[in-house]
């Protein structure tokens, strides 16, 4: 008779898990095409004041794009977790969250609640860094076993 898979450790809380790489990546290059584009504008002699502005403009726009777009996280407290996609934020108890997947293939991680809906969690993504992920749904799973109903369903 074999021994049973050992329970990975939960992480110590609070815990944040965010793609860091992606994160960096797009925050630099917003820098950059934000100082470039205004750096243009600046040094464009035929561009008269409204262009200039309106350089600076677009190029703001783009790099909140870009800031918007690194924005994903998942925080993990001992009241629960905070999950920070594009656009939305959403709070939610140990208790609601059933089970953490992430699947081949899956660009990010789900969350299946207990109302019966999956709450696409952004914040783990394998797509750059996916050793980094597994390892982050591995720890996020752990911690929704032990906080969370998720094992008791089974």
């Amino acid at each position: 008779m074999s021994e049973p898979a050992a329970q990975p450790v939960p992480p110590a809380l609070p815990v944040t898990f965010r793609p860091t790489r992606t994160r960096a990546v797009l925050l630099s290059v917003g820098l950059v095409m934000f100082t470039t584009i205004t750096a243009i504008a600046v040094l464009l002699e035929r561009l008269n004041p409204g262009e200039r502005i309106s350089f600076v403009f677009i190029a703001a726009l783009l790099t909140s794009v870009l800031v918007l777009l690194s924005r994903p996280k998942v925080v993990a407290d001992e009241g629960g977790v905070t999950v920070v996609n594009l656009t939305t934020k959403r709070r939610l108890e140990w208790a609601q969250i059933l089970r953490v997947n992430l699947r081949p293939g899956d660009p990010w991680v789900f969350l299946d609640l207990n109302d019966g809906t999956s709450l696409p969690a952004l914040g783990i993504q394998p797509g750059v860094a996916k050793a980094q992920a597994i390892g982050d749904a591995r720890a996020l799973r752990a911690l929704a076993e032990a906080r969370g109903t998720g094992a008791n369903d089974r």
